[in-house]
């Protein structure tokens, strides 16, 4: 099997490269479990997780690598119900790479980091041949209350799905950026720190939470939906897209389903908690426009009930994609 830029979409083909080979001479029960982020014993339960980040452009409107690198990890810390309290930094940069675009991307990182109130405890740098290019690895750590229990197998028929904001921001603009399109998209790139906070302290019973990235909301809730082996039934109508980036998905063609996002999250709880979990999310910074998008059903997959009525399936993202999103 030769790479291709599919293998990077988020999708179909980057579950077979994950299952191929990463899965295939790592496993063990943690890993797995295929959640963001890993919890383990220590002397208190610890949520670990990795990423690496290779978006282009480096620097798009609403952001940067350097932001999006401490978004991305320590939103998939706080998936798991942890307070993410530390991360590393290793920056591989091609020769030909600006340093004052370093520097930028450097200064975004470390703010970023002090806003999702992580310390940036290591890291590393190498210089390699190429064209500029400067890509990111990260680690992060959090700690996780011994009663908190926040895992993809955990939905229940009935429990409603929810998700914090707009659909497909991240992914319009870093497209637009590519395209050389002008318009007032922006990535929503962000960290979820004070929404995760909120909803744990409320006493909602949280029983998943992903962030909605690579291969958007339709194949995470997919991925949910295969781990709990339940029906995802959800409503065109009720998931939130602003009009700017739904007119430029329809002129482009794309499926809202499967743009991905960099500062949203979709959660799941009893459907009676569902109304009290929105109008939380919605008092905190990034979650002015969540919504109750549709609840879990006795069967398999997920199902879109259009505005008409009508219904259809909704799959994993399958081919290209967009790589290079994160």
């Amino acid at each position: 099997m030769k790479i291709t830029l599919a293998h990077g979409s988020g999708g179909e083909e980057t579950n077979k490269l994950i299952s191929h080979v990463f899965a295939k001479y790592f496993s063990n029960p943690i890993l797995n479990m295929m959640e963001d982020s890993a919890v383990v014993d220590g002397s208190a339960k610890i949520a670990v997780t990795t990423d690496s980040f290779v978006v282009t452009p480096l620097i798009f409107n609403g952001g940067d690598i350097g932001r999006l690198s401490v978004c991305g990890t320590v939103n998939d810390l706080l998936m798991r119900g942890a307070v993410p309290k530390y991360i590393t930094s290793a920056f591989i940069i091609e020769e030909g790479a600006d340093t004052d675009t370093l520097e930028k991307i450097v200064k975004s990182m470390a703010q970023t980091a002090q806003e999702a109130g992580v310390t940036v405890i290591c890291g590393d740098t190498k210089v390699i041949d190429g064209n500029g290019g400067i890509y990111i690895n990260t680690a992060g750590v959090g700690f996780v209350k011994e009663s908190t229990d926040i895992v993809s197998t955990n939905i229940r028929e009935g429990d409603a799905i929810v998700v914090s904001g707009n659909m497909g921001d991240h992914h319009a603009t870093i497209l637009s950026a590519r395209m050389g399109i002008e318009n007032n998209i922006k990535s929503d790139n962000a960290p979820l720190g004070e929404m995760v906070r909120k909803l744990l302290k409320a006493g909602i019973e949280v029983h998943c939470m992903r962030d909605i990235t690579r291969g958007g909301l339709g194949t995470v809730l997919n991925e949910l939906a295969d781990a709990s082996k339940v029906n995802i039934c959800i409503h065109e109508k009720s998931i939130p897209v602003d009009e700017e980036v739904k007119s430029f998905a329809k002129i482009l063609g794309l499926d809202i389903m499967h743009m991905g996002n960099e500062g949203k999250l979709v959660a799941v709880m009893p459907k009676e908690q569902a109304q009290e979990a929105v109008e939380i999310i919605r008092q905190c910074k990034y979650g002015e426009h969540a919504q109750i998008i549709g609840e879990a059903k006795k069967g398999s997959g997920v199902t879109l009930i259009t505005p008409i009525g009508g219904k259809r399936k909704v799959n994993v993202l399958y081919g290209e994609g967009l790589p290079r999103i994160c």
